[in-house]
């Protein structure tokens, strides 16, 4: 009976340890997979859980987003050059227990996976495509990694080249390389450029000869528009003055010594110029005839003048005979 208290804590000593054998806690990211005498039991979502001390056993899975990175290696490319690439590797757990029970290391698993097939879509490429396609080489390695994963509960998420490095000597061509293509493009930018230009001065230069002539023309023809209205409108003013001073010297009825003292006056107007030579009308007949006419006018007022100046001399001395007899 002395012994009892003491087998009493022994015992519940001995509960707790197997109670606390047999308490489990699981993370929200994680699952738990539950065996049983080495079977396969069930699994488990997060919070606690009660398992059976010595006869179940309870494994882990993180089930978040997790990478793997692919160590460097060494792949020759479709043209014999050798580069160093690298990658990472972006998976998911789908199904916890496929991870578990069908693949026995899956980071090792995947990471051999990566590097394998890495050489061989870099290795179908020559180094020129290999370095302008990571983004095809991501995409067909993650359909690659994605189908060969699938069977182990696992989904590939995503796959980035981290580098693919040329030797020394590769780089330093590649870089006179683009150095040349580069001074080669600026050579072929600066003679467009010159050729651009000479062809819009040569175009501009047209086309201010163009506007040029046209205004020239425009302006000679506005001119002569200008010249033509003027003789129009001279021509006729100098008709209508024709017309008019016919008109009054049919209706004012003029004379023949008016017309002899007009002609007169013509001819010293034609002969008070200072050309040393004056050219009469070839009708000279006529001219004397007109000449003639105006001597015999000038006569015939000569002669009525001393007729008049005779008459009155007699008057004059008929008046004074008359007073004298008177």
């Amino acid at each position: 009976m002395g012994n009892l208290p003491v087998l009493l804590i022994i015992f519940a000593f001995v509960v707790i340890v197997i109670i606390a054998m047999g308490t489990r806690i699981i993370r929200p990211w994680e699952k738990g997979l539950i065996e049983r005498l080495g079977k396969y039991q069930r699994t488990v979502d997060s919070g606690l859980t009660i398992i059976i001390p010595f006869l179940e056993r309870m494994t882990k899975v993180d089930m978040r987003e997790q990478v793997v990175d692919v160590p460097p290696q060494d792949v020759i490319t479709k043209d014999n050059v050798v580069v160093e690439v690298d990658a990472v590797v972006y998976y998911e757990i789908t199904d916890p227990v496929m991870v578990k029970y069908n693949v026995k290391n899956f980071y090792l698993a995947a990471t051999k996976l990566a590097q394998t097939n890495l050489r061989n879509l870099v290795g179908d490429l020559a180094l020129d495509e290999s370095l302008t396609s990571r983004e095809t080489i991501n995409s067909k390695l993650r359909t690659v990694l994605d189908d060969a994963t699938d069977k182990w509960g696992a989904r590939v998420t995503r796959v980035e080249l981290q580098r693919i490095e040329p030797p020394r000597d590769v780089t330093d061509a590649m870089h006179r390389q683009m150095k040349a293509e580069r001074e080669r493009r600026a050579t072929i930018l600066e003679a467009e450029g010159k050729k651009m230009a000479a062809i819009l001065e040569a175009e501009g230069y047209k086309q201010a000869q163009i506007l040029s002539a046209e205004g020239k023309a425009e302006a000679i023809k506005r001119v002569a528009d200008a010249e033509k209205y003027q003789k129009l409108t001279v021509a006729k003013g100098e008709a209508e003055a024709v017309i008019t001073v016919f008109g009054a010297i049919h209706k004012g009825d003029p004379t023949n010594d008016l017309i002899a003292i007009k002609y007169l006056e013509a001819l010293q107007g034609i002969a008070d110029g200072k050309a040393t030579k004056i050219f009469l009308p070839l009708e000279t007949s006529g001219v004397l005839g007109s000449i003639a006419g105006i001597s015999e006018l000038l006569k015939e007022k000569i002669g009525d003048g001393e007729n008049n100046g005779d008459q009155k001399d007699e008057r004059r001395l008929k008046e004074k005979d008359n007073s004298t007899t008177d």
